[in-house]
């Protein structure tokens, strides 16, 4: 509903104020119609022509609703000193006013205009019939008309401020799918990058030292292609399995499989591959090992298998230890090498590192091994049981 005072009204809202014009119209010109005793007024056309002028403002009324009223109760003043025609047996016109000052208005001319209106009925009654039982319908016809536009205004309010809530869910819902959308790309990058990239690092250095080994070792190069072709196939299925909880299951096909994240029960196979391409790597457990959440263990294979790539690709390292240390409220990580140390690790590893770490409430320390020799990675997980408890 446009508010008065402004030039420009929906050409709904204009239809809408032509058709309530044109319903008065009617029923103003229904005393002039039927037929009439001969004691009472003469209907004759300048009383219809001055009826009908009282009309037309109605057209207006959301433009300027208080001087419409005044004008209709005005023409209304008008016709009953100047010509005194056929009465009505409502005041159509003022009501209608009425009711679309209580309806626009601000608060402070809704209430001056009330009052004049209120003002207005005692002598508009005393000069007709002076009864009580006029003048109380008289008030109780303006009091309805009054009430009904409050009403008006305050459904039309709260219909406006529903749909504005919509329309912040809306955006807010858009949103928040963009982010889980956004956090979704960036499981799936860590995912992609600690695949391809462990699987590529090894292959690259069992391809290099194979054919060295051809000419010297020629049971060692057959290893070097045995762990070439294995990691390959185990980077093969992971992505299959990546691939299957991406993709939408087909119409009529099996559903694809919903559990592509590892384990900590394949931790040894990786550990294995890694020997295979000649590097000497211990695996220690320490604690009391307790059952930990699927993601929980994904997350530290993926930790681990990260931190062995760097190893391989980065360090130039003989040997790399790895320890599991279950306490009672955690688990902590640690990849230990005996490498160039701090600055030759480069790239999204350790940041996928981190943002692991920090999914699951837990840190990550990247830095130089015990007394400066090597590289270490630290990452301390605390023991939750779903992710609404992280951060708490």
């Amino acid at each position: 509903m446009p508010r008065p005072g402004t030039r420009w009204f929906p050409r709904e809202a204009w239809t809408v104020d032509l058709g309530v014009a044109l319903l008065v119209q009617a029923a103003v010109t229904m005393p002039f119609v039927v037929p009439r005793s001969d004691s009472l007024p003469a209907a004759t056309w300048a009383a219809y022509g001055l009826t009908t002028l009282t009309v037309l403002p109605l057209v207006s009324r959301r433009r300027a609703p208080a001087t419409v009223l005044i004008a209709v109760l005005a023409a209304g003043a008008l016709y009953r000193f100047a010509l005194d025609g056929p009465g009505q047996p409502l005041p159509y016109t003022g009501l209608v006013a009425f009711y679309t000052v209580a309806e626009l208005s601000p608060p402070r001319r809704r209430l001056a205009i009330a009052a004049l209106v209120l003002a207005a009925v005692f002598p508009s009654v005393a000069v007709n019939t002076g009864e009580a039982r006029e003048l109380l319908f008289s008030l109780f016809v303006f009091a309805a008309a009054y009430a009904f536009g409050r009403f008006t205004h305050t459904r039309k309010a709260y219909i406006r401020a529903m749909e504005d809530r919509a329309r912040q869910m809306e955006v807010t819902h858009a949103i928040e799918a963009e982010q889980a959308a956004a956090r979704e790309r960036a499981r799936i990058a860590r995912e992609m990058h600690d695949i391809l990239s462990h699987a590529v690092s090894l292959m690259i250095v069992q391809a290099e030292a194979g054919p060295v080994a051809v000419r010297t070792a020629p049971a060692r190069a057959e290893a070097a292609f045995d762990a070439i072709s294995e990691t390959g196939r185990d980077a093969m299925v992971q992505l299959r399995r990546m691939l299957g909880v991406l993709r939408e299951d087909a119409a009529g096909s099996e559903a694809s499989p919903r559990a592509p994240q590892p384990a900590l029960t394949e931790l040894p196979d990786l550990l294995d591959r890694v020997r295979a391409g000649g590097l000497d790597v211990t695996h220690t457990v320490t604690g009391h090992p307790a059952p930990l959440p699927a993601d929980t263990e994904a997350t530290v294979y993926r930790i681990v298998q990260e931190a062995l790539t760097n190893v391989v690709r980065h360090a130039r390292a003989s040997r790399v230890g790895v320890e599991l240390c279950h306490v009672p409220d955690g688990l902590t990580v640690t990849v230990t090498d005996d490498g160039r140390g701090p600055g030759t690790t480069t790239g999204l590893g350790l940041v996928g590192i981190r943002e692991r770490a920090a999914a699951h409430g837990g840190t990550a320390v990247c830095g130089a091994g015990p007394d400066g020799v090597g590289f270490q990675v630290l990452v301390e997980l605390p023991l939750v049981t779903s992710p609404t408890e992280v951060g708490r």
